[in-house]
């Protein structure tokens, strides 16, 4: 009995280092991305060209091995579409939004926002999916609505700000949506974790890249702004996004 049990922690334990790790990771994206963004790095083509790389850095690793190719070439119609919908919501919209809002408001100021999506991610778990929060929970959810309201209740903001407050809005509302999408989509294991990430990374990025291409243009990319990218789609995102797929297989 006691041995199951420990079995049975030890998913979860993974789970919980690994995502701690990918949230690590994405971290440090706000630094490079201010960085970038200084360059004037268009943001809605930045963002495309960050995650449309990833997922050309991602594809061999679908290509030469079987069970992924095997997997990948056997989605149904109806896994496309809601991979498709978690695309849009994941990347052109909760990414797009964040970039846009990292050009008017301080890396911290947004990560706060951020934190909001955890809040409305157990609130969505407990309405869609019928989760029960534990109380430690509960408390998390209300020291952090608490923190956030404390900070911003007493603070004005300028013009320009209140574009990138909207943005961020936008990102923490769509991030929750994907979180949902995300959760549902690997709880039931039919797919492998890459695919998932692949599929809907691929849809989400071109779209953005697209977007942002014809709205904004590519600008002028040195190539330091070419090393920012490719750090950002190789670990913190090709290899990050991975990772946190693993990790929502065992996560409530």
């Amino acid at each position: 009995m006691h041995s199951k049990s420990a079995n049975s922690t030890k998913p979860h334990l993974r789970a919980i280092l690994l995502a701690v790790f990918v949230t690590f990771l994405w971290s440090t994206s706000w630094i490079l991305i201010k960085f970038g963004l200084r360059s004037n790095l268009p943001p809605i083509t930045f963002a495309g060209l960050r995650y449309s790389l990833a997922f050309l850095c991602l594809i061999p690793f679908v290509a030469r091995n079987s069970v992924q190719r095997d997997a990948f070439t056997s989605i149904s119609l109806a896994d496309l579409w809601r991979l498709g919908i978690l695309g849009v919501f994941n990347y052109t919209l909760t990414q797009g939004a964040i970039f846009i809002s990292l050009a008017y408001l301080p890396a911290a100021l947004l990560n706060l926002i951020l934190s909001l999506t955890s809040v409305l991610v157990g609130l969505a778990g407990v309405i869609f999916l019928n989760e029960r929060p534990v109380s430690l929970q509960c408390l998390g959810v209300i020291l952090t609505t608490a923190g956030v309201g404390m900070y911003f209740l007493p603070v004005p903001f300028q013009q320009p700000q209140v574009f990138g407050l909207i943005a961020a809005i936008i990102a923490v509302l769509t991030n929750t949506i994907a979180s949902s999408l995300g959760r549902q989509i690997n709880r039931t294991r039919k797919l492998p974790a890459l695919i998932v990430t692949v599929s809907s990374m691929g849809i989400g990025s071109m779209l953005m890249l697209i977007i942002g291409l014809l709205s904004q243009g590519i600008g002028k990319i040195t190539w330091q702004d070419w090393m920012i990218i490719a750090w950002l789609a190789i670990f913190n995102t090709a290899i990050a996004f991975t990772l946190w797929n693993h990790s929502l297989r065992s996560l409530s």
